[in-house]
């Protein structure tokens, strides 16, 4: 069974209905990314997987059992991480004390446990290890972003969601980024993307779906998405060649 599962989902914000009926799925060991323009449903997708919103109607299915309406802590206990758009550091802690914060779902890890593995993020992401002591606003925004995907990482998600990790970064800070989306995945966990650009995110997704205003464009393997000229003309823009 798919490790994610999406039926039918609608999600409404007042009388706009964010989500009409979308169904997709994301298999274990997979990157898979949602694409589209600004007010297609991507983010709201992603709150309403971990529970910072209720659906209207429809089903998430993570391993086949249904989340749909539970708590975000009880969603993050099942194995689902989610980090959202903007980083949110907290600058007021050091790297290491926002990184552990990832960790304050594990109730029965001690706090050397959750140390070690707060230690252990620093070999993912070797660039913020030299300021693990500071404090969170002196980081760059792209040194924030690895300090968000590592807090978290720090819960042992099975399925990572990842909102618009891109935003706000120069090029080459954007292809270290996903350099560690790739190294995530192949350590083990499965990883739903959120993103605008469309090149960065299809150089390393397994499969991506294109959304428009709630609905379900198309789906594909990257290739197939990039051939098709309506959709890369519509949804994707002007390929370039990949890092």
């Amino acid at each position: 069974m798919p490790l994610l599962e999406l039926d039918k989902l609608v999600a409404v914000y007042g009388k706009v209905e964010a989500l009409k009926g979308l169904s997709l799925k994301v298999e274990e060991g997979e990157i898979v990314t949602l694409l589209g323009a600004n007010g297609a449903g991507k983010s709201t997708t992603l709150r309403a997987i971990s529970g910072l919103m209720r659906p209207a109607s429809g089903s998430i299915a993570v391993n086949g059992r249904s989340i749909t309406g539970l708590s975000p802590d009880a969603i993050v206990k099942l194995g689902v991480a989610h980090v959202p758009e903007g980083r949110r550091v907290f600058p007021g802690l050091t790297v290491r004390e926002n990184i552990m914060l990832g960790g304050s779902n594990r109730r029965r890890a001690s706090r050397a446990e959750l140390e070690a593995d707060a230690e252990s993020m620093f070999a993912i992401f070797p660039e913020i290890e030299p300021f693990a002591d500071a404090l969170g606003w002196t980081l760059s925004g792209g040194q924030q972003q690895m300090v968000a995907i590592a807090r978290g990482l720090m819960s042992r998600p099975k399925l990572l969601l990842l909102d618009e990790p891109s935003l706000g970064l120069a090029p080459l800070i954007v292809q270290q980024v996903y350099k560690v989306i790739a190294e995530i995945r192949r350590q083990g966990t499965t990883v739903l993307l959120v993103e605008q650009n469309a090149h960065m995110a299809l150089s390393v997704a397994d499969r991506g779906y294109v959304l428009e205003t709630g609905r379900l464009v198309t789906e594909g393997r990257p290739e197939a998405l990039w051939d098709n000229d309506e959709i890369r003309a519509a949804y994707l823009g002007r390929r370039t060649q990949k890092a």
